[in-house]
């Protein structure tokens, strides 16, 4: 079996400086990203609830009972 090879200081620092700055970004941008999808969920439930009062509403009618 060949005895492993020595890697190169330089080349080990450019790997975690690599890794590091991969962290930072991927944070940032999850920052970033976070509030904004919170804000599209928060308008898909509203409308999701209107979707299904007016459903509630046709079904009613479409039964000829009194809505509640």
């Amino acid at each position: 079996m060949i005895p492993p090879v020595q890697v190169s200081p330089l080349i080990k620092f450019t790997r975690y400086s690599a890794l590091l700055v991969g962290m930072i970004y991927g944070k940032k941008r999850y920052d970033y990203l976070k509030p904004i999808a919170e804000e599209e969920r928060r308008i898909e439930a509203e409308e999701k609830k209107k979707q299904e009062e007016l459903q509630r509403i046709a079904k009613a009618l479409a039964e000829g009972s009194p809505m509640v």
